[in-house]
């Protein structure tokens, strides 16, 4: 109850927001950790060298028990135990240095397919600080080449037969990203403002499910609705204090962008202070025995999750433009001078178009969390990604956002077929700078924005 209040606190702190000074931009970190395993400070206790291992399976985030680990000191083992009933084991390490850690997979039934990226593993253990490997398991992953097309040279090399579960998990990525690029896109046709906290909205949407699902002690499917109208509220609260007394103070478009910056900041680290850096997850749905699709293995919550992206953008898609309020948004998008004259309530329309989309990327933060568990960078992560989604797509233009993000989760996921995992960014980025160079107005825009 105590970090509900606190939320609630600040979200209304930005009631009392002013324009901000310009924040200096952070270089934004990778948007996931590498699959093969994730380094973590174990905390600062002091009293000797610890290094504790995890196994889960990326897919299903169950914990692996039984699996044999070695650890190794200079090529001499130091450590060999096997992973308990949660996935973990622990060793007592000699001194600091660097240590190989290596999983025995053969133990894994044949038909679980799984396997790391880098097997064995190299970590550094500082003096008096415990050390955490978390090893990702992931299907397709350690029988080399089987399956690939017999084609020869660099072509034969990639593993084809994990393409089906990458086209998947692209697509499952794409459509919850789209869930977020819609606000982004929708608030930048109707008023102009590249929006750079739009990535903390998605976190706010995130944190405040767990709030009332772990904290408050709610069944995440009476969690979930609440937080969509806390959202949906935290949106109005947005416009109505701070964003439209900004456009009656005939705010410049620069100065509101660097106020974004500034605004991003705030809220951040305010969910740092409020839940830590720890990364976290909700409670129900966490441990599902996954369902097989030929060679596709996709958990029962993560079809769910798709299933209400496709119904949400199809009915967001619809509204927009068969409802009295989606053709307002559409005319004001498209001339905001004239939508007024024609009598339609432009302040109004605005006022809508940040209640939905924050409410909409708070969906979308509520998924990712689901999928993937969540922290407070979850949205600065993701913010570059969403950018590249909405100008593939067409600045300000919905539809162009749904197809731009669908493309980068796409495009994200089954590059790592051929590229590492860690540089998967990579190529929805060098798409933003292609696009901007070669097409700015995106697939679906016009060259140049009325109004």
């Amino acid at each position: 109850m105590r970090r509900l209040l606190a939320l609630a606190g600040l979200a209304l702190a930005l009631t009392a927001a002013g324009p901000a000074a310009a924040a200096h931009a952070a270089a934004a970190p990778e948007a996931a950790p590498p699959p093969a395993a994730v380094l973590a400070s174990g905390g600062e206790e002091e009293g000797g060298e610890t290094i504790n291992v995890r196994v889960r399976d990326d897919e299903t985030r169950e914990d692996v028990p039984g699996v044999p680990v070695t650890v190794r000191f200079e090529g001499d083992v130091v450590g060999e135990g096997e992973t308990d009933a949660e996935g973990t084991v622990s060793f007592d390490v000699p001194q600091p240095g660097e240590y190989e850690i290596e999983l025995d997979l053969s133990v894994l039934p044949e038909d679980a397919d799984l396997g790391v990226e880098e097997n064995p593993f190299t970590t550094r253990v500082d003096p008096g600080t415990p050390r955490t490997v978390a090893f990702r398991l992931q299907a397709g992953i350690g029988d080399g080449t089987e399956g690939a097309a017999d084609v020869g040279g660099f072509f034969a090399e990639i593993p084809w037969n994990r393409l089906p579960q990458l086209v998947v998990s692209g697509l499952r990525f794409g459509l919850i990203l789209a869930l977020a690029a819609i606000g982004l896109s929708l608030v930048f046709g109707t008023t102009g403002l590249t929006n750079f906290a739009h990535g903390e909205l998605v976190t706010f949407g995130a944190l405040i499910t767990y709030s009332f699902h772990v904290v408050a002690g709610l069944p995440l499917l009476v969690a979930a609705p609440l937080a969509l109208l806390a959202a949906a509220a935290f949106g109005w609260v947005q416009e109505t204090a701070v964003w439209r007394q900004l456009r009656r103070k005939q705010i410049g478009l620069i100065a509101m962008m660097i106020f974004s910056i500034g605004l991003s900041f705030f809220l951040r680290y305010g969910f740092l202070y409020l839940y830590g850096g720890q990364t976290v997850f909700y409670q129900d749905f966490a441990a599902q025995a996954p369902l097989a699709f030929g060679s596709v293995r996709i958990p029962p919550s993560h079809l769910i999750v798709m299933g209400i992206s496709v119904v949400v953008l199809i009915a967001f898609a619809l509204g927009l433009l068969y409802t009295r309020i989606g053709k307002a948004t559409r005319a004001v998008s498209d001339n905001p001078a004239l939508a007024a004259a024609s009598g339609i309530d432009v302040d109004g329309v605005i006022r809508v178009v940040w209640v939905v989309g924050t409410a909409l990327a708070a969906l979308s933060g509520m998924f990712f969390g689901l999928t993937q568990g969540m922290n407070f960078l979850l949205g600065f992560q993701l913010l570059l990604l969403i950018f590249a989604a909405v100008v593939l797509g067409g600045l300000g233009t919905a539809f162009g956002a749904m197809l731009g993000a669908v493309f980068v989760g796409l495009l994200i996921e089954v590059s790592t077929l051929v590229i590492p995992p860690e540089l998967k960014n990579v190529g929805a980025l060098a798409v933003l700078i292609i696009i901007l160079l070669v097409r700015p107005q995106g697939l679906l825009g016009r060259r140049e924005r009325v109004g």
